[in-house]
């Protein structure tokens, strides 16, 4: 029979105590256990290629390539030229895909419009907001999406008011 010594056995006996007190003989009764299978959704299929080592690329169009006027552009006109709106909006739209309407009786006024000097740097934007900025809340951009044609057309919800009807400008108080 082994020895053990006096100086461990109060310990064991601490633990052999311990763990028969949690000990009970009765059952608990158990209810059924229900699971339910619930399938992951499923997770869309995203069609890549390995590209270099540690590349992998998506082989899907981006947004700007599947519609275009998404596409990001940098405007910067000399300030030397003397440059009215629809030369402005030609040459926003030079490599986009899209074309100038022609002038209509309705758009002839917003195309021989002299371009602001805070209009000849613009970007990087997208392209319809671009479009839109050098028009002026005034106009509404329309797009002929089978001709990739841009026209503008007169706003319906923006009237045409002078400043004098607008808000009062500074310390100006309207009684």
């Amino acid at each position: 029979m082994p020895v053990i010594p006096l100086r461990l056995l109060p310990p064991m006996l601490l633990s052999y105590l311990s763990l028969t007190g949690c000990l009970t003989t009765d059952q608990m009764p158990t209810a059924p256990v229900v699971e339910t299978a619930t399938a992951p959704p499923p997770a869309p299929y995203i069609p890549v290629q390995r590209y270099g080592r540690y590349t992998l690329v998506e082989l899907a169009p981006e947004a700007a390539q599947q519609n275009l006027l998404l596409q990001v552009i940098d405007i910067d006109l000399p300030s030397t030229w003397s440059v009215s709106v629809s030369d402005a909006l030609r040459y926003a739209l030079l490599r986009s895909g899209y074309q100038l309407c022609e002038p209509t009786a309705e758009n002839a006024s917003l195309f021989a419009l002299p371009l602001p000097a805070a209009h000849l740097k613009l970007g990087p934007m997208v392209l319809r907001d671009a479009l839109q900025t050098l028009a002026g809340p005034a106009w509404s951009l329309q797009i002929n999406e089978q001709l990739r044609q841009v026209c503008f057309v007169p706003s319906t919800n923006h009237t045409a008011t002078g400043p004098w009807v607008n808000e009062p400008v500074g310390s100006e108080v309207a009684q």
